[in-house]
């Protein structure tokens, strides 16, 4: 794995300080969100835990400088805002950070369906998310939990069927 490419801003104290001016705090939301979503596709890390201090996306050594948990959860809350991430519990803690919204998933899931010929067939989470047919795919190396629930809106539009069999998913295109 190549080393991830910091931007300007991570070796700038203030930008590890929510700024008290509204339009600021805004433009530094949105570099943080940025931030986030490629720090965790380079890892190919689908979940965060806000209490994660060690985790470089949250520590700046050279800078020792720190994200406070709140913070975090404000830049998680404005990622859950643009339909980037949810919590995973009722305390908040754990997120479930996705790299593209749910919508675009299932959009790209459909569309590979669609191009292979594989409407009306049945699928398994694993062949989607993981298997050799996707690896040119953007979707490929989902984290499963993710495509099930992209998977399950596109279920709510009519354009496929979750199949569950024991533990593992399958799901139908129509």
């Amino acid at each position: 794995m190549t080393d991830f490419e910091w931007p300007w801003e991570y070796t700038f104290p203030p930008f590890f300080t929510l700024q008290p001016h509204e339009e600021t705090r805004q433009q530094q939301l949105k570099v943080w969100s940025d931030l986030f979503l490629k720090y965790l596709k380079h890892s190919n890390k689908f979940t965060l835990n806000i209490n994660e201090q060690d985790l470089p996306l949250f520590h700046n050594e050279s800078l020792k400088r720190r994200l406070p948990p709140e913070f975090v959860l404000t830049i998680l809350e404005h990622l859950q805002r643009s339909g980037h991430a949810a919590p995973l519990d009722k305390r908040r803690q754990e997120w479930q950070v996705y790299w593209y919204t749910l919508d675009e998933y299932g959009n790209m899931v459909y569309e590979w369906v669609q191009e292979t010929g594989q409407v009306n067939s049945v699928c398994t989470i694993y062949e989607i998310a993981k298997g050799e047919n996707t690896t040119q795919c953007q979707f490929h190396g989902v984290d499963e939990a993710v495509l099930v629930n992209a998977l399950r809106l596109l279920e709510e539009k009519g354009k496929c069927e979750l199949i569950e069999l024991d533990d593992s998913h399958g799901v139908k295109f129509f």
